[in-house]
Parts: C-alpha cells; sequence; structure tokens
C-alpha cells in the first residue's frame, strides 16, 4: 500500500494538473515517443516565447484530473504522452502544429480549448488561423479600399463640377 506522503505528493500533482487546465484555453495531447531531449527542449523554448508550456506527467494522474473537471479523454491516454498547456488561445497552438509538421515522431493526438474536447480536425483548424497581427492586417486592407473608393468618387466627381 502507498504511503501517505506518496498519496499527497499525487493529490498534489493531480491538483496541479487541474489548475493548469482551468487557466488554460488550449490544452493539447501528444506523443512524443522518439524525440530526442533537444528536440523537446526548443519546443519548450518556442513555447515559452507564445505563453505556453510543455509538461509530462503520468496518463492515470492527468486521467484523475480530468475526472474531477468532468473531460473525457480516456481514449487518449495510453501510451507516452505530452501535455501543452496554451495561456493564449492560437499561438501556442500553431507553434505545435508546426512542431508536428516538422518532426513526424511528433503526433498530435486532442486536446481541450476553452474547457472542451478538441478533436485533430478543430486543432488543425485553429492552427490555420491567421495571427492576431495577420487579421488585423487584413481587416485593416478591407477598410483601406472603402476610403480609397470613396476617395477616388469624389475626386470625380469634383472633376465633374470643373468643368
Amino acid at each position: 500500500m502507498a504511503s501517505a506522503k506518496v498519496l499527497e505528493s499525487k493529490k498534489a500533482v493531480v491538483n496541479e494538473i487541474e489548475d493548469l487546465v482551468k487557466n488554460s484555453e488550449s490544452v493539447i495531447v501528444f506523443s512524443y515517443q522518439g524525440l530526442t531531449v533537444s528536440d523537446l527542449n526548443n519546443l519548450r523554448r518556442e513555447l515559452k516565447n507564445v505563453d505556453g508550456e510543455l509538461r509530462v506527467f503520468k496518463n492515470t494522474l492527468v486521467k484523475r484530473a480530468l475526472d474531477e473537471l468532468k473531460i473525457n479523454l480516456d481514449d487518449f491516454l495510453e501510451g507516452p504522452n505530452a501535455f501543452m498547456f496554451g495561456h493564449e488561445l492560437l499561438e501556442p497552438i500553431k507553434v505545435l502544429s508546426k512542431f508536428a509538421k516538422e518532426n513526424d515522431k511528433a503526433e498530435i493526438r486532442v486536446g481541450i480549448i476553452n474547457g472542451s474536447p478538441a478533436d485533430l480536425n478543430t486543432i488543425r483548424e485553429y492552427a490555420t488561423i491567421p495571427s492576431r497581427e495577420g487579421l488585423l492586417t487584413m481587416l485593416a486592407g478591407g477598410m483601406i479600399q472603402y476610403v480609397r473608393d470613396l476617395a477616388i468618387g469624389l475626386n470625380l466627381y469634383a472633376e465633374k463640377l470643373e468643368k
């Protein structure tokens, strides 16, 4: 039977996982078997730049934490899994998706987006959304078109009045 000290440490880890899931807008489960330590360290560094975090926990402890949060990912919690916790929604998903494309040994399995389970197709859709700056540029480009058309129309009207 496990000692009280071991049980307390496991409860602390389960509570930590619960807090990470609650405070993250995106959580991605992916397999990391076959990746080198330097690959994982590079991924950790890239995720840190976009307010993300890479952690490895025992699947049983993650299952207990997710059961407490009433999220069912039991089918995906087998084998060696790593967990990406993103405090922002899009950028960490993009970084992990790019990493998975470059490293065929990293396979995204499932995720939790805003507290709800998300399948692989949903995660891929989020990964293709342009960054915030890109979206603002697209918006500005669309808005400037109307201003340009108005300026051309006013110029043509002014030229017509001069004749």
